[in-house]
């Protein structure tokens, strides 16, 4: 396994974990948008799948070891790999020791939201095949909101809420529910912006030496810049073209970073006025 990348905001860096690799229909990655527009940025493959990334992104200051959403996991069935085709393996336990630090060094999970994708490492199954919390002494953040949709799931969203993701984080007493905009730790805050899902939150890093923002599916990657690019998996699809339309001009206001959790081709990027990207980071 290769050294991840690394944003250097002064008394902010950030890493990436290795959360496992899936492949997507790109019809439902790009909703409405034409075929013939989206793959001119990203070609499919022959049955019309994308690959991407589901790295969790881990944040270190000066107080705190943080991790932002979990991977895919290690509890998925060989049928559930073979349906979201999964085409690399979760090993965030192995990714953050190239880090120096352990399971038990980190203290905050922070969770974009709920569905599979971000939430499917919050427990891992052990050698013995019995459930344990991936990070044993991390507080886990996660809007009210989102939370209470995990327990009582409408029709749609039990098909991406795996209850097996979160029963023993319920029973671990480790869960912290917020609502709305919360500091965790100096630097370090989380924004309730719906849109993807009812309870999504963004999370906004500001470091000594630059500022950066996770906005997780509601910009799940580079090639989602319009911010009339929606996904069929957004829940609030309208929410998600407001919300990415004023975060868009909040941010590039303060010349942020923009970090992604699924893109396959970059960890970050500077948008421009365009929303092109004038900076990149691989």
């Amino acid at each position: 396994m290769q050294q991840s990348s690394k944003l250097d905001l002064g008394s902010i860096t950030i890493h990436w974990l290795q959360g496992g690799y899936n492949q997507l229909d790109g019809g439902a990655m790009f909703g409405a948008v034409p075929k013939i527009l989206w793959s001119k940025k990203c070609p499919p493959d022959a049955e019309n799948y994308l690959s991407y990334r589901n790295d969790p992104l881990l944040i270190q200051t000066d107080r705190a070891n943080i991790v932002i959403d979990t991977g895919l996991g290690n509890k998925l069935t060989e049928k559930q790999q073979k349906i979201y085709r999964v085409s690399q393996a979760w090993d965030v336990p192995t990714s953050l020791s190239l880090h120096g630090l352990r399971r038990e060094d980190i203290d905050y999970v922070i969770f974009t939201h709920g569905d599979f994708d971000h939430a499917g490492g919050v427990a891992l199954r052990n050698d013995s095949g019995e459930l344990e919390l991936t990070f044993p002494k991390a507080r886990h953040i996660m809007q009210r909101s989102e939370w209470e949709d995990i327990c009582e799931p409408n029709i749609r969203a039990a098909h991406t809420y795996f209850p097996l993701n979160f029963q023993t984080l319920a029973e671990s007493g480790l869960l912290e529910l917020v609502e709305g905009d919360a500091d965790i730790v100096t630097g370090v805050r989380v924004r309730h912006s719906g849109g993807h899902t009812r309870g999504h939150q963004i999370v906004e890093l500001t470091g000594s030496r630059g500022c950066a923002v996770h906005l997780g599916d509601l910009l799940p990657t580079h090639n989602h810049s319009n911010p009339l690019w929606v996904m069929s998996y957004d829940n609030f699809p309208l929410d998600v073209v407001a919300k990415r339309t004023e975060f868009f001009e909040e941010y590039k206001g303060k010349n942020s970073w923009f970090t992604f959790y699924h893109d396959f081709d970059l960890r970050a990027c500077i948008l421009d006025e365009k929303n092109g990207v004038l900076e990149e980071l691989r």
